[in-house]
């Protein structure tokens, strides 16, 4: 599907885990779409061929849970994984392994459950929800974006969660 860029997004009725990430940051004034196409423009050899892919592709390569863990890393924003809930604050991005060998990729929030694991915001298929599925998969990366103090990531959160 060939989308504009920078700003570009799929129709809100279609739509993956990714989307849900792209779709938070812009509500708050960050555009992943170009943010990963610039890092890639000049870094493309540190990306996954995955897909066979000769250049960056402004219509896919954000909407792609590899090349957002590439992104994020690259930009000082990935954090360790653990198993300890109280390491995942709202706004934190966390990408898993599913049992089928995909990649999936989803928000903590500003909710938790009554045993204090940290609540998900994720599309999975059926589009966006909030969910306590934290340690649900194997968690293969943790990022905080952008890393700095400025409260962006709780506010991403928050986006997210009233959009819900």
């Amino acid at each position: 599907m060939v989308i504009p860029y920078p700003g570009g997004d799929v129709p809100a009725d279609t739509g993956v885990c990714t989307d849900v990430i792209i779709r938070s940051y812009r509500a708050v004034g960050i555009d992943l779409q170009k943010e990963v196409h610039e890092d890639m423009q000049g870094n493309f050899s540190e990306y996954p061929r995955i897909w066979g892919l000769k250049r960056p592709d402004t219509n896919i390569d954000h909407r792609r849970v590899p090349n957002l863990m590439t992104f994020f890393k690259r930009c000082g924003a990935a954090l360790p994984v653990t198993r300890d809930e109280n390491d995942y604050l709202p706004g934190d991005v966390v990408a898993w392994k599913l049992g089928n060998g995909r990649t999936h990729i989803g928000f903590v929030i500003d909710r938790k459950t009554s045993a204090g694991r940290p609540i998900i915001v994720h599309n999975i298929g059926a589009g966006p929800k909030t969910e306590d599925c934290l340690f649900t998969w194997k968690i293969i990366g943790h990022y905080r974006y952008p890393h700095r103090t400025d409260n962006v990531s709780a506010t991403v959160a928050r986006a997210m969660q009233n959009a819900d």
